[in-house]
């Protein structure tokens, strides 16, 4: 059975750990994402000692959760496909700190965006170039057997699960894989032929939902008001034999935002079991 998860993103800005996992106690999760944040940021960040990430293990095990995947907003900031090899540096570095931290606290995927295609970058250079850069880390990701999750995200870049299987497979590594995002996709196809097609890449999901005609970032919906199929999601991933978490990854409600956390908990609740519990 699917867990339900919940991403750090969906409170508000400088919500503290220990506020973030008591509400998600409270409401029914089994797990919570955290993100890697620049230095000062709540949490996990570049400076956060092994000690420091223990403590907040022992934090989320206090309240009954699991923490099962790291993901970061940094390598939008430091993409490895930029022109600049500082750039690119920077967000190998931000992976190593992933890697390192998940170590620690016996996370088993990093969330990672690979590139970005823009008038700077062309597809192409994109394609290539991010795939460089992962390869100068798996060695890393093989020794801490940590799976590189490569999310879709509305990147301009692997626009449909084909191309998505075909660069993670020409990694080579039983370590590559996907960390499919269910909301992102619904605007360039059909999410439960991306999950079939991807199969057993998928290690994590991410789940949001999306209004189509509305067809940009403003289409982005608390789960169950958009058009995402979930009764189709849910049988492709029991099909390809998904069993792990399902991570909501929502933008706070603008007033009440603990109510966000409860509303989303029963959602999960639908998408998984196909009923409220």
């Amino acid at each position: 059975m699917m867990l339900k998860g919940i991403n750090q993103w969906c409170f508000p800005e400088g919500t503290s750990l220990e506020k973030i996992f008591n509400t998600c106690q409270k409401a029914g999760y089994d797990a919570v994402e955290l993100n890697l944040y620049e230095p000062g940021g709540i949490g996990l960040t570049m400076d956060t000692t092994a000690v420091e990430a223990e403590a907040i293990g022992a934090m989320a095990r206090k309240f009954g959760l699991q923490l099962r995947s790291l993901s970061t907003g940094l390598l939008g900031k430091y993409q490895l496909s930029s022109n600049d090899e500082a750039v690119r540096e920077m967000g190998r570095n931000a992976i190593k700190k992933q890697l390192q931290l998940a170590g620690v606290l016996g996370i088993d995927t990093i969330l990672v965006i690979p590139g970005r295609v823009n008038e700077q970058v062309s597809y192409d250079v994109c394609y290539k170039r991010s795939q460089e850069e992962l390869l100068k880390i798996l060695p890393d990701v093989e020794a801490n057997k940590i799976y590189l999750g490569i999310e879709n995200v509305w990147n301009k870049f692997l626009q449909s699960p084909l191309e998505m299987a075909q660069y993670i497979d020409e990694l080579n590594s039983p370590y590559a894989a996907a960390y499919y995002d269910v909301g992102n996709t619904l605007i360039l196809g059909f999410p439960d032929q991306w999950i079939r097609i991807l199969g057993h890449r998928i290690k994590k999901v991410h789940v949001k939902d999306f209004k189509a005609n509305v067809g940009n970032y403003n289409g982005f919906v608390p789960l169950m008001a958009g058009d995402v199929p979930w009764t189709r999601v849910r049988e492709a991933l029991q099909e390809i034999g998904y069993t792990d978490v399902l991570t909501a990854e929502l933008d706070p409600y603008a007033s009440a935002p603990d109510q966000l956390i409860y509303d989303t908990s029963r959602h999960l609740d639908v998408i998984i079991h196909g009923e409220p519990r």
